[in-house]
């Protein structure tokens, strides 16, 4: 299903699971995860590893939502703890600011994922695709612990508006009942 021959550069986008508004949490960057995200971002993990999209280093904004979703999902994925870098800058991040990261980080030999939140993981997602990803009924894009895979002819092409090819696009809420 992912396998890929030729080896061309991945780059894997997933927004955090869903969070727990009435948490109690001191502040955004501390809200966890509600008991729906603690239940998606595995099955996420475990569709991303029988697909075969299972990146080589992963980009993950240090907000509480976003480390549990990590841990989830790399309960399946298996990434060495060597391979995983928080980036601040991820959280709240702008367009340019992931566009940026990306850039820096992408290589070829490998898939990059980053794990991040709404607006900017959905605005990135709208400007690397050659052609548009698809909402939901309500608009949106990039719901909670959606991933979205990529793919590009270069490493340097990984930044760059409409270079990508969308290869999945998958929302826990469309994952089969096995997951």
């Amino acid at each position: 299903m992912g396998g890929n021959a030729i080896d061309k550069p991945r780059l894997i986008l997933l927004r955090h699971a869903k969070s727990d508004w009435d948490s109690g949490a001191r502040s955004d960057f501390d809200r966890p995860l509600a008991e729906r995200g603690r239940r998606d971002a595995p099955r996420m993990g475990q569709w991303l590893k029988k697909s075969d999209f299972v990146p080589k280093l992963i980009l993950c904004s240090p907000a509480l939502r976003t480390r549990e979703t990590l841990a989830a999902v790399n309960d399946h994925l298996q990434v060495a703890e060597q391979n995983i870098v928080y980036e601040d800058a991820i959280y709240g991040a702008s367009l340019g600011a992931l566009r940026g990261l990306v850039e820096k980080r992408g290589k070829p030999g490998g898939a990059l994922m980053l794990i991040g939140h709404n607006p900017g993981i959905s605005e990135l997602l709208g400007f690397l695709c050659a052609t548009s990803p698809g909402s939901t009924a309500a608009g949106k894009i990039m719901t909670t612990a959606t991933a979205a895979v990529l793919e590009f002819e270069h490493p340097e092409l990984m930044a760059a508006a409409a270079a990508g090819e969308l290869l999945s696009l998958m929302r826990p809420r469309e994952l089969p009942e096995d997951f």
